[in-house]
């Protein structure tokens, strides 16, 4: 029973889930490496792209960030919570489904990581236009929208299908 359930597809799953995580911690470490090697959080500069560490104590794009650490710790709770739900979700799905939720889970656990051991997450993507910037965000930040983006996306196609067959 067991051998069944680690079959293959969970072996891919797993593999994404780990390659995800294994690529955000390795960013982080760098970019938080050359901070402390540079003595200060601007570390690259461009016209379109800056690498500046920044240390969020909130969610997506520093949104909710805190003061209170129980407020945080709650926070980091929820999230938890969710990467379970995310988790199950992702067993039972197949196909496109499963590896955009997938891509949203290792993404939410380099976060999280961050959120136990940092107690805030490293942010250190800044793209500009002249005055104009964009939150700045990490890899995690990234996979996490494509999974977003892909099952907003899969929801409008299984709509528009949905509506076809009627």
């Amino acid at each position: 029973m067991i051998i069944k359930f680690l079959g293959k597809n969970f072996y891919i799953s797993f593999s994404i889930v780990a390659l995800i995580y294994f690529l955000d911690r390795l960013s982080k470490i760098y970019v938080i490496q050359l901070d402390k090697n540079n003595l200060g959080s601007d570390i690259f500069n461009s016209a379109y792209l800056n690498i500046v560490l920044i240390w969020n104590k909130g969610i997506a794009f520093g949104l909710l960030s805190f003061g209170e650490s129980y407020l945080y710790n709650i926070l980091s709770l929820i999230i938890a919570i969710i990467i379970i739900v995310l988790v199950i979700m992702s067993l039972k799905s197949q196909g496109f489904k499963r590896y955009s939720l997938l891509t949203i889970v290792g993404g939410a656990l380099g976060n999280l990581h961050d959120r136990f051991f940092f107690n805030a997450v490293p942010d250190f993507i800044d793209f500009h236009i002249g005055n104009f910037h964009w939150f700045i965000f990490n890899v995690s930040d990234i996979f996490i929208t494509l999974g977003v983006i892909s099952m907003i996306v899969l929801e409008l196609f299984d709509n528009k299908n949905e509506k076809t067959y009627q």
